[in-house]
């Protein structure tokens, strides 16, 4: 009883620097305890008297003045909320993506304590120079520092990351109030049992938790350098393992202009269009080659070298697809490309996305409502926003439960169109991911891939060793279907879609299976389909 009336004092408490700032969300229809009636009702007052304050205050800035006065892990479960339009609806997602995870830094005698502490001995003992800290969000911020090489004495300059003190503590009172919450609404609020609450308080405190340990970063980071290290024009800082703990971080400092600054890139002599491109298909490239992904690739996070190569930074979120789920992305997207949306339908079916109770097709009725719009279209014409908007109604007219992994995919996708798009408006997403579908297809369709995948059992590689002629048709006629497209422009039109249907003819089932990937050409809007 003692925890409720803590939990609930709490809640109250945001409810009311919600209600300061004019911020009111109540689920409809929900059936609210009483003593959550009674912080609605004290809220009210407080809302009428700050209402004047907050004339011509637009209201995605009240609700991120509002959690960012809450403290750091209201900022944190504002910038996780943002990911689930599924939970909390697409128009408060939207305003909860401007949140800035902004916070005043802590002193300079707390960051030497933590790092004598984590790295033991002086801070000198680590660092030639540790300077002022130059970011500061919610978990922790950033010094920049000097080393140097113990066998040159060369020096050069690092960032030096730090969690704020006593955050574990923090996070871990409010995510029990969280928790609380959750319970409420499964409790009285019967039609948001589907989107799991309990469920999304887990993943937010799975999510916080890898933020605060600062050798998985470090190890995610590691990670995707291996898998890049063949890739140019993109890359990640080196991880410095000797000054890194769970607490301290220490990486290669990045001197390069932020991809939000377009003037200065244009006047250092880089093209936008060009820069666009690259991060678009890195993006895809990682996660339908590798299928591990930077889940937060903003522009404040992403920094342009002399040479033009593209470099991330801050790997505190990360996303993982499967190799199952990746087929399953390109056979969904073919659906909606080749207007087969009964076959999209099924595939969710199949999957386990949609309950069984539900109706083939009338799923499919509801795809080719989201499908039929796109076609005569130019990519750049497709919004992602808008996609995703369908998309996330159906979710709760067909008992679709979520999907994690599937939404915070979408969302990054989102994200990175927008940059991609704020560098070059007129961003054609065929074009774009031709040569990812290429390589994909190749890899994964082609003979080579077909024998990797067979290694496993030797009756399954004699049979692809056997229909090595047929896989080399399949293949090629993929590839082919990619170079069309890419040819004949990004326009979804009939003559595209018959000439899709054609090489899904000619090729048999086969075929099929690599038309759809062949299809990961518009991979973008693929992304828009994973609600689960």
């Amino acid at each position: 009883m003692g925890g409720a009336l803590l939990h609930s004092l709490r809640l109250m408490r945001a409810g009311l620097v919600l209600a300061q700032h004019g911020v009111r969300f109540w689920p409809q229809g929900m059936r609210v305890p009483f003593v959550l009636h009674l912080a609605r009702i004290a809220t009210l007052p407080v809302t009428l008297i700050t209402w004047p304050f907050r004339i011509g205050k637009p209201r995605e800035r009240r609700i991120s003045d509002a959690l960012a006065s809450l403290g750091p892990s209201y900022i944190k479960l504002g910038q996780f909320l943002a990911t689930r339009p599924d939970v909390i609806g697409s128009g408060l997602a939207n305003d909860l993506s401007f949140l800035q995870d902004k916070l005043p830094p802590f002193s300079m005698k707390e960051a030497r304590r933590a790092i004598e502490d984590a790295l033991h001995g002086k801070v000198e003992d680590h660092y030639v120079s540790f300077g002022r800290p130059v970011a500061a969000a919610s978990i922790a911020q950033v010094h920049k520092a000097e080393v140097a090489d113990p066998v040159s004495g060369e020096r050069h300059s690092v960032a030096v990351k730090i969690l704020r003190p006593n955050i574990e503590r923090r996070f871990r009172a409010d995510l029990a109030s969280y928790y609380f919450a959750a319970q409420q609404i499964e409790r009285f609020h019967a039609p948001s049992r589907r989107l799991k609450p309990i469920a999304v308080v887990d993943n937010l405190k799975r999510t916080t938790e890898l933020e605060m340990d600062l050798r998985l970063e470090a190890a995610a980071i590691s990670e995707m350098a291996d898998n890049i290290v063949n890739d140019t024009g993109f890359r990640v800082p080196e991880v410095d393992w000797r000054r890194t703990s769970k607490r301290v971080l220490t990486l290669e400092w990045i001197d390069g202009i932020p991809v939000a600054n377009k003037e200065a890139l244009i006047a250092a002599g880089h093209d936008p269009r060009a820069l666009g491109l690259k991060i678009l298909r890195t993006f895809l490239r990682h996660a339908m080659r590798d299928g591990f992904f930077h889940a937060d690739m903003h522009q404040g996070n992403l920094f342009i070298e002399d040479d033009g190569t593209v470099v991330a930074v801050d790997f505190g979120i990360m996303g993982r697809l499967s190799h199952i789920e990746r087929k399953f992305l390109a056979e969904i997207l073919h659906g909606l490309i080749t207007r087969d949306f009964r076959r999209a339908s099924a595939i969710h079916f199949e999957a386990g996305y949609v309950p069984p109770h539900h109706s083939i097709e009338t799923f499919a009725q509801a795809m080719r409502a989201i499908g039929e719009p796109i076609h005569g279209r130019t990519a750049e014409e497709i919004s992602m926003a808008d996609l995703l908007g369908q998309l996330f109604a159906y979710t709760e007219l067909f008992d679709m439960e979520t999907r994690p992994e599937l939404i915070l995919l979408q969302k990054s996708m989102v994200i990175v169109e927008g940059v991609a798009r704020s560098l070059d408006p007129h961003l054609n997403m065929w074009t774009a991911a031709e040569p990812v579908a290429r390589e994909w297809v190749e890899q994964n369709l082609g003979i080579a891939g077909q024998l990797r995948q067979a290694s496993e059992g030797a009756g399954d590689l004699g049979r692809v060793v056997a229909d090595m002629p047929r896989l080399a048709q399949r293949a090629k006629g993929t590839l082919d279907a990619i170079d069309t497209i890419a040819k004949n422009g990004a326009r979804l039109d009939k003559a595209v879609i018959r000439d899709m249907a054609k090489e899904q003819a000619r090729a048999g089932w086969w075929g099929r299976l690599a038309l759809w990937v062949g299809a990961l050409a518009l991979v973008a809007i693929a992304y828009s389909m994973l609600s689960q």
